[in-house]
């Protein structure tokens, strides 16, 4: 029963830092780039993109393929890196809980 009561006193901690954490992660901004810096991206960590700057060169209609393809890898280079920092702070909350493989928390 010992035990019991420190998983739960350990679980009401880490619900009150994971407050803490989602509001930090909602300011969070992570940039992503393509085509070597053509196309830059910024966005929260969760998701909303912020800005996107796109070099001059890249403003040509014959250039609209390449463009696109460019804001979508930018996207995703962005994302990718939110995911991962989102990963990593919520991992360090939940580090040293019981929780069963493969449920996830956020």
């Amino acid at each position: 029963m010992k035990d019991m009561f420190g998983m739960m006193k350990k679980v009401q901690e880490m619900q009150s830092k994971l407050g803490a954490v989602q509001a930090e992660l909602d300011e969070m901004e992570v940039s992503g780039q393509s085509g070597g810096g053509l196309v830059s991206v910024t966005m929260t960590v969760k998701g909303l993109t912020k800005a996107v700057a796109i070099d001059d060169s890249l403003l040509k209609a014959e250039e609209k393929d390449i463009l696109e393809d460019l804001l979508v890898a930018a996207l995703n280079d962005a994302r990718a890196k939110g995911d991962k920092l989102m990963a990593d702070k919520m991992g360090a909350l939940t580090a040293g809980l019981p929780i069963p493989p493969g449920m996830k928390l956020f």
